[in-house]
């Protein structure tokens, strides 16, 4: 899950924070519920994406 997260551009601690607070929230057993939380769902929030990486000596 910490690397998927990484993989989509998020901070794998603040991602898995929000994961623990809103899934209690939520039906789990629906299909929409699951898609929206997926690190590479376009619904997350954006107070928690990684910036992109900089190159050095650019």
């Amino acid at each position: 899950m910490i690397e998927t997260a990484k993989e989509n551009g998020l901070n794998p601690q603040a991602y898995l924070q929000y994961l623990f607070e809103e899934l209690p929230n939520h039906n789990l057993n629906d299909l929409a519920t699951w898609q929206a939380l997926l690190p590479w769902s376009s619904e997350l929030p954006d107070d928690f994406k990684s910036p992109a990486p900089t190159r050095q000596g650019q």
